[in-house]
């Protein structure tokens, strides 16, 4: 199944349990902080973890994503009621509503088509207001990540609430042009195995740096991690700040 993780119930759970609150989170979560009482669009949402935090910390908040289940998890959390959850893409994003938009969890790397990445960067421009702040998180392709998503190093037990273990591993199928191809693996203890492959896109930074202007955006830093390090001196990612002009 395509993005298995975002649209099957099951593996839904299972990404919750493997993915909770990190020190990217806390880098996201202060940066919105800096716009006090500011509207903000998490795209891309998921499941809703940073999307509770920011709208529990006073921002009006708004998460857009366009896998149903995801949503249905987000929105039986407490404090749901707080955010507006909108099934659907960057296209329905209402023009100038926000202050500050956010792509965590490396969402912009699943934009792989250019073409497709130059639609949601001018939706989002679109959507923030003038001076408006855009704010994502792309893994650098020098840092060769997907070279580390076998089923060796990998492999990974995943416990869910109520102590139900799932073994999990990553293959690489295909790597070409800049997109890395996979598939996770993940084993129930039923015995049951389900399979969600995705595409990502490796952009480099001149890539995203150019993306960015053709959009309307200047660029204001790029971070190589999560500490605030110089790109290739970090944690192998680009941190991307950028304003709407």
């Amino acid at each position: 199944m395509r993005h298995g993780e975002f649209h099957h119930p099951r593996l839904v759970r299972v990404y919750d349990a493997e993915c909770p609150w990190s020190r990217d989170d806390d880098w996201f979560l202060a940066l919105v902080d800096e716009t006090p009482a500011a509207r903000v669009l998490d795209l891309g949402c998921g499941t809703g973890r940073l999307a509770l935090a920011m709208a529990a910390a006073g921002h009006t908040v708004t998460g857009v994503d366009p896998a149903g289940a995801s949503l249905a998890a987000a929105r039986a959390k407490p404090g749901a009621d707080r955010v507006t959850w909108i099934e659907g893409t960057s296209a329905v994003l209402p023009d100038r509503s926000s202050d500050v938009a956010v792509l965590t969890s490396h969402v912009a790397q699943f934009f792989v088509d250019d073409a497709e990445w130059a639609r949601t960067l001018a939706d989002l421009a679109r959507a923030l207001v003038p001076g408006g702040r855009l704010a994502f998180d792309s893994r650098d392709p020098a840092d060769r990540r997907w070279e580390r998503w076998n089923p060796v190093d990998s492999r990974r037990r995943i416990t869910l609430p109520g102590g139900e273990v799932v073994r999990a591993w990553t293959e690489v199928t295909a790597v070409e042009g800049g997109t890395v191809a996979f598939t996770h693996h993940y084993l129930f203890g039923d015995g049951e195995e389900l399979l969600s492959s995705a595409t990502l896109r490796f952009r480099t930074e001149d890539e995203l740096r150019r993306s960015l202007r053709a959009a309307g955006f200047a660029v204001e830093r790029i971070h190589g991690g999560w500490s605030g390090e110089p790109v290739g001196r970090g944690d192998g990612e680009f941190l991307v700040l950028a304003r709407r002009y």
